[in-house]
Order: C-alpha cells, then sequence, then structure tokens
C-alpha cells in the first residue's frame, strides 16, 4: 500500500475516532498539527527521507487518538497500534511512531520522566507542532474551549495558579480547581521554553507574546479598567 492510501486512512480514522471530541481535542486539531509538522520538518531539513516524513504525519495525525481526557472504552488505546499494523506500516517506522506519540505529553516532561521518543529526530518536530497548536490565537480558544466542556470558570482571583505541578497533580486535579486563565500559567506560558527545534523556537515566540498581550487584556477588562 502505498504513503498516500495509508494517510487517507489515517484521516478516516482521525475523523472517526476524534468525532465526540470537544473543540479543543478535534479533528481539526489533529489536522492542523498534521500540517504544522510537515511545515517544521521541511525546515529541519527532514523532507530528503521519504520514512521521516511519513513518520512525521502518521505520528501528528494519530497523536491524540486513545488520550486518556476523552477514553470512551478501554479498548481504544490501543487503535493506533493496531491501525498500524493493519496497514503494514514499516516495523522501524511503527516503533518510531509509537514512540513519538508516546513520549509527547507535558504531564511527563514536567514529571522528569524520559521522553520516550527523543531519540528520533522526527521527535522534536512533532511535539513542537502539537505545543504550537496549545499557544497563540488558536491556543486561547482551545484553552477556553475545553474548560467550557469541563465547566471551569473563566477566572478567579482567588484560585492562585498552581507554582510547582507534580505529574500526578497535573493528571488528578479536579476541576472545580482549575481556571481557563490558570492554565496559561500551569502551562501554556511554560511551552516556548520547551520547545525543542529551532524552527519551533522561532514560532512560539509570536504566538507567545500574543498570549502576553491577551492576559494584560483580560485582566484589565475584568477589573473594569479597560
Amino acid at each position: 500500500m502505498g504513503n498516500s492510501e495509508i494517510i487517507s486512512k489515517a484521516e478516516e480514522l482521525v475523523r472517526s475516532a476524534m468525532k465526540g471530541n470537544d473543540a479543543s481535542h478535534d479533528a481539526a486539531h489533529a489536522f492542523r498539527v498534521r500540517d504544522l509538522a510537515l511545515s517544521l520538518a521541511r525546515e529541519e531539513g527532514l523532507s530528503n527521507s521519504a520514512e521521516s516524513i511519513l513518520v512525521v504525519e502518521l505520528a501528528a495525525l494519530l497523536h491524540d487518538i486513545g488520550d486518556h481526557k476523552y477514553l470512551r472504552d478501554p479498548s481504544e488505546a490501543n487503535l493506533v497500534h493496531d491501525f498500524l499494523q493493519s496497514e503494514g506500516v514499516d516495523g522501524n517506522a511503527m516503533i518510531k511512531i509509537l514512540s513519538i506519540i508516546k513520549g509527547m505529553g507535558f504531564k511527563d516532561e514536567i514529571g522528569g520522566i524520559a521522553v520516550t521518543g527523543n531519540g528520533h529526530p522526527e521527535f522534536g518536530v512533532v511535539q513542537d507542532a502539537d505545543r504550537l497548536d496549545a499557544v497563540g490565537a488558536i491556543g486561547i480558544a482551545r484553552c477556553f474551549a475545553f474548560g467550557g466542556s469541563r465547566k471551569h470558570a473563566l477566572h478567579d482571583p482567588n484560585v492562585e495558579p498552581r507554582s510547582h505541578l507534580s505529574r500526578e497533580s497535573y493528571i488528578t486535579s479536579r476541576d472545580g480547581e482549575q481556571t481557563c486563565v490558570n492554565h496559561f500559567h500551569e502551562k501554556l506560558l511554560k511551552l516556548k521554553g520547551l520547545m525543542k527545534t529551532e524552527a519551533g523556537k522561532l514560532r512560539a515566540q509570536r504566538r507567545h507574546k500574543f498570549m502576553e498581550e491577551f492576559l494584560d487584556e483580560f485582566y484589565l477588562e475584568w477589573d473594569g479598567r479597560a
């Protein structure tokens, strides 16, 4: 089976598996991450390798399928593995894709857990693409879309952002303990400093600045000063 056919089937899987998710983690998110990842791959000099591009595109498309926040059935955790196997993806490429997806999470990085996909040059490209979609204008929209789906308050001046997050506290924190605005301080504003590629770092600077300007305006309007 050709790579284009595999990609088309991966796109179908994304649409099907992510159909019930809120707008912060829907199929459009996966497609944006794919486009960003391919763009970063070109800037990072990976476009000369057909295998690297396939790994980047599939890992980016499939990275959120089986996300613990949206699991409706335990079997969904194996969807990506089963898909790659059924489509006859080369063993080496399959290992890379699964390793990249496993190592992409913010929760593991703040917990000091070794990033399993980091041995592959494609890893930084895919992770940076996912993190770029979490910052800037799109990141702001996604933050409030997710918060709204979980009934988080927009902001509560009496709830301070958590300054020291562990992997466990990040995963297990209750919805009532979180606000949308605090998520900027607990995660989104930290992502610029966690970019792995030079191309990702450059793009993150602009998006990071936009978030800072948004928060400045938000606090002025919240307090009635604007």
